[in-house]
């Protein structure tokens, strides 16, 4: 009877710990909604940052192989125009991407800027050299130091060959005086 008592004060016995069991469901519920949530967030931060540092990795790449490409349509064209002045291909400086790929990030090609036999023939290969140098659309620091390097050479043998011309000037003028004056003494002595 103490039970029956006991029920009918509560009348509903079995209510508190329904309630209760609801309440530790509840907040087991929302613990593991939390520590979900957190999974969930610290697995959306972790997708966020490798998105994130994908994308990075596709803008390297994708610099790296515009880079590439310029460099070597840059050597491309001084190959071109160097013709037979160039001492060998381009050889080119590599940098590994994030993909493992290898880019051409610099690159050179050795010309030969040696003098020629005759003034005439230097002229002609510095004026060579420089074109080379500057053939590429977008010529580099170094290569207005070759064109320029050229160009200089090119003036010492235009001097050269001036000073040449002159020279040869002055005995030609030298032989054709005496030549009148041989002609003159000639004259002289047959109005005699």
């Amino acid at each position: 009877m103490q039970i029956y008592a006991s029920v009918s004060l509560n009348q509903n016995p079995i209510q508190p710990k329904t309630e209760q069991i609801s309440e530790v469901a509840q907040q087991d519920t929302q613990a593991n909604e939390s520590s979900e949530s957190e999974k969930n967030s610290s697995t959306n931060e972790d997708k966020k940052e490798e998105s994130i540092k994908k994308a990075q990795e596709r803008q390297v790449v994708a610099k790296l192989q515009a880079r590439d490409s310029e460099v070597r349509a840059h050597e491309a064209a001084h190959l071109a125009a160097a013709g037979g002045i160039a001492s060998g291909g381009a050889s080119f400086t590599y940098q590994r991407g994030p993909d493992g790929k290898m880019y051409a990030v610099g690159g050179e090609v050795p010309i030969s800027i040696s003098g020629g036999s005759s003034p005439q023939e230097t002229i002609k290969q510095m004026r060579q050299v420089a074109a080379a140098a500057l053939a590429p659309a977008d010529p580099s620091p170094q290569d207005y130091a070759v064109a320029s390097s050229a160009r200089s050479e090119e003036m010492r043998a235009l001097a050269e060959l001036r000073k040449e011309q002159a020279e040869a000037q002055k005995e030609l003028g030298m032989q054709k005086y005496a030549q009148n004056a041989n002609e003159s003494d000639r004259g002289a002595q047959d109005s005699f």
